[in-house]
């Protein structure tokens, strides 16, 4: 077991660019969904392989002795080894949990002050007092649109339409749960921090493709976000009550987004090329790979408790 688990830790290192290679080829809505997949399968594994790693080392505890009705400990390696692995992985999973704890309540608390700074207001779009150009889509119950006064001086009418369709799309498809998903994920292990990047652009993306459809013309969509960018970069600092994990149109590589909308009139790219399709079908061997190692060092764990009981019984 001690081999298999190593086996979710590392591939991270390997799956994360490959995730990356993929969601290039595939359309924004698309791309978002693997990120996504991909981060909390391979947080997933990796957590459960620390998880793993505890067990064989926690049995050198008479009290989990007792409990589990062991006759001795869950592996036949040196004990100073398994217990200083135990204590490793034990440590990096108590930490992880605060650091998840610690996010998670902030997150919840930064929305909460941007939802008490708009509560006055009724219907879908929230409009503050504030000269900083600012938009952006705030989740929640309902979701609202939330623009400064500064952005919509920045803005003709059309280009506000255009702007809005764009915040209600992400409202619409929930991308907010996917970047807090990748977010937290990010948290468990160092190699997911690097889909953070992709995942926002794909979303930003997807929402910019929605505004181009909900006003019927691409170059309306891409000079309204174009115009809030660049009014949001003269401003020189963001809005006061924006919280640090919402989404914004005005937000990931502008330009890069505005040559999209100017680009192929159809949202999803031409056919991945062999080289593309190689990389698609390296990411699923080693998320499939990550799953199956910790299925099995599961397996193997629970067939050493099972013999280790079996002794204790008979003896």
């Amino acid at each position: 077991m001690i081999y298999l688990v190593w086996v979710p830790l590392l591939m991270p290192f390997l799956a994360v660019p490959a995730a990356r290679r993929v969601a290039a080829a595939l359309s924004p809505r698309h791309a978002a969904w693997l990120l996504t997949a991909a981060a909390l399968a391979l947080a997933a594994g990796s957590s459960a392989a620390l998880a793993l790693l505890v067990v064989p080392g926690a049995s050198y505890l008479p009290a989990v002795a007792v409990l589990g009705e062991l006759l001795e400990p869950l592996t036949a390696g040196p004990p100073a080894l398994t217990i200083a692995l135990a204590l490793a992985a034990g440590g990096l999973l108590a930490w992880r949990t605060a650091v998840l704890a610690v996010a998670a309540h902030r997150h919840r608390a930064d929305l909460r002050r941007a939802r008490i700074a708009v509560g006055g207001t009724d219907g879908e779009l929230a409009v503050l007092r504030d000269s900083c150009p600012d938009a952006y889509a705030l989740p929640g119950r309902p979701g609202r649109i939330v623009v400064t006064t500064g952005m919509l001086r920045a803005l003709e009418p059309a280009e506000r339409e255009a702007l809005f369709a764009h915040e209600r799309a992400h409202l619409r498809g929930r991308h907010h749960v996917l970047l807090a998903a990748v977010e937290l994920a990010a948290l468990c292990h160092p190699a997911l921090r690097a889909l953070r990047e992709p995942l926002g652009y794909a979303l930003e993306r997807t929402a910019d493709e929605a505004a181009a459809v909900a006003v019927g013309d691409r170059r309306l969509a891409a000079r309204a976000i174009g115009r809030a960018a660049l009014a949001a970069r003269a401003a020189g600092t963001p809005g006061r009550v924006r919280p640090r994990a919402v989404l914004a149109a005005t937000a990931g590589p502008v330009p890069r987004r505005v040559a999209a909308l100017l680009g192929a009139e159809a949202s999803a790219p031409p056919a991945a090329p062999r080289t593309g399709r190689l990389v698609a079908g390296l990411l699923l061997i080693c998320l499939t790979l990550s799953g199956a190692t910790v299925l099995g060092a599961a397996n193997d764990l629970h067939t050493h408790i099972e013999i280790a009981q079996g002794e204790s019984a008979a003896k």
